[in-house]
């Protein structure tokens, strides 16, 4: 079994480099099932096959260039450039690796140190695909899988580098054009360890932008908590951004007295509006979208989810009693996994969104079963929780 692979030590050769994609190479080969997951994740074509297991015609070539991709390098010969001027003693390099690494590990007085020695690291930028600024590293998004981290002081690791001259709004390469804030404010791990929304006003106030789409971005990428606050602090909002963060004075300022679209709202807009409002609780904008105009049994985003699917799929049993009072279609199937919003509560429960908890499931699995949803035997075979069980049995009505 080969594990993923494994992080660019900073003294790496050409030799090592080769070793583990003939290490890899070899592990799908052998149908080794974590070596198919790499290749799946990392290789551009592969990518594209995700139901589909490389094998034996799998090339040594194409493993080099999954070890490359791991390390953020477009392709092989970038990283052996990379490697060699992590051996070129005059090259910032070497000395922008070491301050990534002690950033990441919260090392405060390495970075220091580093900074210090060598004041161009502060401006530099990485020679992965990426181009990030160490600024950049602290939002812990989109760069290497085994540097997106946030120590637990991650605030006085932003301090001292927009205080040692870091661009706050400097643009790198992870999914576009990306700020700190912009990958801070949609990453899981700030969040997880608590530092999310002290970064974000770290950033602000040393002048970061909030672009246009910032809560949206939050919203896509279920940072609930980031989108609220930084609505409040004066993010720009559109319709289904407001719809998303519950200001539902905002979202009425998106329409005519009539009930029809102000100018610069879409009908796209709404849609999705309607999703994020179900998917984050916000019931009473839930309940203005259907008086003014949007069907309960829309199809919304890319995988033809109903309202009710993410307001099942998110807990919100407050939004659930609002569109099955609308009649929503308690068994309708999204357009990919051919799943019913009771199959998506069911999901949720065992993984729950991150901030949702387990006990919230039981009672929207009742309503929706309560509400005539076709309960399927083998939910009921493989159920070993009390309440699940009792909630999947739930009578419905007549």
């Amino acid at each position: 079994m080969i594990p993923d692979v494994t992080p660019l030590p900073i003294g790496s050769s050409p030799a090592s480099l080769e070793a583990e994609a003939r290490a890899l190479h070899a592990a799908v080969a052998a149908a080794d099932p974590d070596a198919a997951r790499q290749v799946r994740k990392y290789h551009p074509e592969w990518r594209q096959r995700p139901d589909e297991t490389p094998g034996a015609a799998f090339s040594l070539a194409g493993a080099r260039l999954v070890v490359a991709r791991h390390h953020g390098f477009e392709d092989g010969a970038a990283l052996l450039r990379h490697v060699a001027a992590l051996a070129a003693s005059d090259a910032l390099v070497g000395p922008f690796e070491a301050a990534v690494e002690a950033i990441v590990a919260g090392d405060l007085a390495a970075l220091s140190s580093l900074l210090a020695r060598t004041p161009a690291l502060i401006r530099a930028r990485s020679t992965r695909a990426h181009q990030a600024t160490l600024l950049h590293y602290v939002g812990a998004n989109g760069v290497e899988d085994y540097r997106q981290k946030s120590p637990a002081n991650a605030v006085d690791i932003a301090n001292l580098l927009l205080e040692a001259g870091a661009e706050v709004d400097a643009v790198a390469s992870m999914y576009g054009r990306d700020t700190t804030l912009g990958l801070v404010a949609t990453s899981i791990h700030p969040l997880v360890s608590g530092v999310q929304i002290p970064l974000i006003d770290t950033l602000l106030a040393h002048g970061a932008a909030m672009p246009a789409a910032l809560v949206n971005g939050c919203l896509a990428n279920g940072r609930q908590a980031a989108a609220e606050h930084l609505a409040a602090r004066g993010a720009p909002l559109d319709l289904e951004g407001a719809a998303g963060v519950g200001r539902l004075d905002v979202v009425r300022g998106f329409f005519h007295r009539d009930g029809t679209l102000q100018a610069g709202a879409t009908p796209e807009q709404m849609a999705s509006a309607l999703a994020w409002a179900c998917e984050f609780g916000r019931s009473e904008v839930v309940e203005f979208l259907l008086r003014h105009g949007m069907a309960v049994d829309a199809r919304l985003r890319h995988h033809g989810q109903t309202g009710l699917h993410w307001a099942a799929y998110g807990a919100r049993a407050a939004v659930v009693q609002v569109l099955l009072r609308q009649h929503a279609p308690v068994d309708a199937r999204d357009a990919t996994f051919g799943t019913t919003p009771l199959g998506w509560a069911l999901h949720a429960w065992r993984d729950p969104p991150f901030g949702t908890g387990r006990d919230a499931y039981p009672g929207v699995v009742a309503l929706l079963v309560a509400a005539g949803a076709r309960v399927e035997p083998a939910w009921l075979a493989a159920e070993d929780d009390p309440l699940m069980q009792a909630a999947l049995r739930a009578t419905a009505p007549g």
